[in-house]
């Protein structure tokens, strides 16, 4: 068995490196996760938990008088050193002192086994010397056999008294009994399981054996996914490493470009402020001299308007007069403000400006970001050979991988080992009939035995029921009916048979109570505490030079620490069978699949990526000249100062319109007639001047003034600026051909790291569905769980309860025997009874007296001798051992 057990646990070897060894931590970034699904596990169908239902209450009764009868702890170190001796020196040399300690121990940890053994064995013996003394002395008429009755006052109570606990004492005994065949039935229904849990355990078995070569070939399967991811990086090396580099990169290139793309729009609405500003000088020229000549127009019509009569004549009205001054007084106002013919025009400017934006400087920025944006194209261009020989090498670890396991003799060790369980479940099947019938011994003897116990319950039921019924106050004890006399005589057979089978029955539970009591203490609750496993597990115990039994066994190394007690609670948690038997001592082939081994090579082949970007051109020759022509345009050169002061100015020195709605209302507070009327006509001369000449004017001004603080702020210090620009493209275009060494190198490595990572994910995917996943050890742990089930769960519960029912109805067959010996006196017809002289001295309530003293002849329907031969007082000669009660003055 070992042979191909070994074998089978070896063959799962394969796919993984030692679990327990460490490797070097390493300090790089996480690769991508890798979904390698779940392992196809079988489903085992053992459940190695057994309830035992309401008959559990029992069985917790059971354990609680155990443990008030042994409390000690397991005896860990005296069992150890009895099995160090084998037992051996204890028998031969037992006088040594040593040997006497080790038997006190003992004794003290059986004291409460041993006490309870001794008063069942003082009742067996006991039991059947006082029923021998009990019936000899009722045969010499004491101990109640006597066949006459004391008549007392409270004989009803001390009946009916008597009679209760004769029949709870009964019922204590039949619920003992109960639980008795109760525990007895169990065991035999359990039985019948026994075939269940040994099939199942036997297809759990079978079900590992089969499904570990599935479990292994899922395992090398799932090598094609990181041959599959790592493929598809090294395919998509551009967008991944390149990508991030460019990102890299981009991090400092970008505002450099964004610096001279910002600087290209600058140049463009330069150019277009300058055309701004010649346009509306022009416009602002020319509309200067005619609205010059319209107002002296207007001014001059006014005036001559003024000079009518009507504003001077004495007998015009005073308001007219005062009127017309007012506006003649105004008129000074109505004239140019600002002098836009000394404004110098910037026509070289502008034509500088128009050379300078005939080269398209956006362009060639786009052109610099174009050639940033190669860099992916740049990387798959500069390692597509070291990818190639990344990817070859991938495939010839995968064929490395399947070359292994195919060289392994799996199929023939699994196949070994399923003949093996069959075998064994033969073997197994055979002994089912012997079971069967050595049950059915086991049934018939229980049910004996609870017979026995029966039989005296029957006596004792039956008696009551007799009594009871049969009993009448009327009758006098000699003088009780049939039915009552057989209830008493059934109980005295009770107590017969309680005699003849409880030092028997005590005997036979006495000898279950300490096999089972020890088995429970000794086996199944240190099994359950696993302290029986330390037991096995203590250091040179089954072998004097093996520190631990199972390693030194298997793999003859004795100081791996690998115990009974850690097999089983790994195996207890369905983990693989390689981490429970800590194969990787026996067979190491994490050499084969650590990262150091097969994946050195691919690291020394990522290690030969040169990337080379020194071909990226940011910004080219003619950009950088066409920002230096932007510097030397001439801006600087502009009289902004005179521009902005006309501007500021205004077009005239007061509004127009304003002056227009002014003399409106003046004219309208005028009378009618031809003044009113010539006003009014200048008023709408002077509101057209406005809307045609003044208001483009206006907009001009407004566009020449917006125009030259653009100009202003764009010469401001612009040479400097260029500067500027121009060191940040010189900076970046340096970090690109110089300096991106450090950048590709990090990359690389990280890049690198993932392609790596994906290896790593699978070793460490692999030794965990090992340990976790792989041939999971459980069908093992519970056959050790079945054997625990059947043997305290099944068995030893069962006995237990078994012992502890009939016990204590065997127990209360004492009281038993003595409650059924004083109520049968109550029950039997006796021969004699008391008779008294004195009517008020009789207690007797159910005699019927005549006045003479005799017993009535209709007394029950039976003649009486006594009325005509026997005196009443003569009770000594009649009835010697009769004598009257003391009279008492309530009688």
């Amino acid at each position: 068995m070992w042979k191909s057990g070994t074998l089978l646990l070896l063959s799962v070897l394969w796919a993984s490196g030692e679990l327990q060894q460490e490797t070097e931590p390493r300090r790089l970034p996480p690769p991508g996760k890798l979904d390698f699904g779940y392992v196809p596990a079988g489903v085992y169908e053992t459940l190695a938990h057994y309830e035992p239902g309401p008959i559990g209450i029992l069985f917790h009764l059971v354990h609680a008088f155990l443990h008030a009868v042994q409390p000690n702890a397991f005896p860990h170190d005296l069992i150890v050193k009895l099995a160090k001796d084998k037992f051996g020196a204890i028998q031969t040399e037992y006088q040594k002192p040593e040997n006497i300690v080790l038997t006190l121990q003992a004794i003290y940890y059986e004291i409460g086994f041993l006490i309870c053994a001794a008063v069942g064995l003082l009742f067996a013996v006991l039991m059947p010397v006082v029923g021998l003394f009990f019936c000899m002395c009722r045969c010499c008429d004491n101990c109640g056999g006597e066949m006459h009755q004391r008549q007392r006052k409270n004989a009803d109570c001390r009946r009916g008294l008597l009679g209760t606990l004769l029949f709870s004492t009964s019922l204590v005994i039949t619920i003992g009994v109960l639980c008795a065949y109760a525990a007895n039935q169990n065991l035999s229904s359990q039985v019948k399981n026994i075939r269940r849990l040994v099939n199942s355990n036997m297809r759990d078995l079978h079900t590992f054996a089969n499904d570990t070569p599935m479990q292994i070939d899922y395992l090398i399967s799932q090598y094609a996914t990181v041959k599959n991811k790592v493929n598809y990086d090294l395919d998509n090396i551009g967008p991944l490493l390149g990508g991030r580099i460019h990102v890299r990169l981009d991090k400092e290139v970008h505002p450099a470009l964004n610096q001279v793309l910002n600087m290209a729009g600058a140049m463009r609405e330069t150019k277009e402020a300058l055309e701004n500003v010649s346009v509306s000088l022009v416009v602002l020229q020319e509309g200067a001299g005619k609205l010059h000549f319209n107002l002296s127009q207007v001014r001059d019509s006014i005036n001559r308007t003024l000079d009518d009569p009507g504003c001077h004549d004495e007998e015009s009205d005073a308001t007219t007069a005062q009127l017309c001054r007012s506006i003649r007084q105004s008129l000074s106002q109505l004239q140019m403000s600002a002098n836009f013919t000394r404004l110098p025009n910037v026509n070289p400017q502008l034509e500088k400006m128009k050379n300078v934006v005939k080269t398209d400087l956006s362009s060639v920025v786009h052109r610099g970001f174009s050639s940033l944006n190669d860099t992916p194209h740049i990387v798959i261009e500069q390692t597509r050979t070291v990818v190639n020989s990344v990817q070859n090498l991938v495939d010839s670890v995968g064929n490395n991988i399947s070359s292994f396991s195919r060289a392994f003799p799996l199929q023939t060790c699994l196949s070994n080992f399923t003949i093996f369980i069959s075998h064994a479940h033969a073997k197994i099947e055979d002994y089912y009939p012997e079971i069967d019938k050595m049950d059915f011994y086991r049934w018939i003897g229980c049910i004996a035995l609870c017979c026995m116990v029966v039989l005296v319950l029957a006596f004792n039921y039956l008696g009551l029921l007799c009594g009871t019924l049969g009993y009448d106050k009327h009758a006098s004890p000699t003088t009780r009916g049939c039915i009552s006399n057989t209830g008493g005589t059934l109980l005295m057979a009770g107590v017969g048979f309680s005699f003849i089978f409880s030092w028997m029955l005590m005997g036979v539970l006495t000898t279950i109570f300490l096999a089972g009591g020890n088995m429970e203490k000794l086996l199944c609750e240190p099994f359950h505490t696993k302290e029986l496993f330390k037991v096995v597990d203590t250091p040179y115990l089954i072998n004097p030079e093996w520190k631990n039994f199972i390693p030194g066994y298997m793999y003859n190394d004795s100081e791996l620490e690998l115990t009974s007690e850690s097999l089983y609670s790994t195996c207890k948690q369905n983990k693989g069978i390689y981490s429970a038997l800590r194969l990787d001592k026996v067979f190491n082939i994490s050499s084969f699949l650590n990262t150091t081994v097969f994946t050195k090579d691919v690291v020394r082949q990522l290690e030969n990526f040169r990337i080379d970007l020194r071909t990226i051109i940011l910004l080219e020759a003619e950009g950088k000249q066409n920002l230096l022509d932007f510097s030397e345009a001439g801006l600087s050169e502009i009289n902004y100062a005179d521009y902005l002061d006309e501007v500021n100015k205004g077009v005239t020195v007061v509004d127009v319109l304003s002056f227009a709605k002014e003399l409106e209302s003046q004219t309208d507070l005028m009378p009618r007639g031809p003044l009113q009327t010539a006003l009014k006509g200048h008023v709408a001369t002077l509101q057209r001047i406005h809307r045609q000449q003044i208001a483009p004017m206006e907009q001009a001004m407004s566009a020449l003034n917006q125009s030259m603080r653009f100009l202003e702020r764009t010469a401001s210090d612009l040479p400097n600026k260029v500067t500027d620009v121009l060191e940040a493209i010189a900076a970046a275009q340096h970090l690109i051909s110089q300096n991106a060494t450090l950048l590709i190198s990090q990359e690389t490595r990280k890049y690198s790291a993932t392609i790596i990572g994906y290896f790593n994910q699978y070793i460490e995917w692999v030794k965990t569905s090992l340990a976790l996943e792989v041939a999971p050890c459980k069908p093992f742990s519970n056959i050790l769980d079945t054997a625990q089930i059947m043997t305290c769960s099944f068995l030893g519960d069962s006995m237990n309860t078994f012992w502890m029912g009939l016990g204590c109805s065997t127990l209360f067959l004492l009281p038993s025997v003595i409650l059924a010996v004083k109520l049968a006196k109550y029950y039997r017809r006796m021969d004699t009874e008391d008779v008294y002289d004195d009517v008020e001295t009789i207690p007797m309530k159910n005699m019927e007296i005549v006045n003479n003293g005799y017993h009535s002849e209709s007394s029950q329907g039976i003649p009486n001798p006594m009325m005509t031969s026997i005196p009443t007082y003569d009770t000594m000669n009649r009835f010697p051992r009769a004598s009257a009660p003391p009279r008492h003055i309530d009688w």
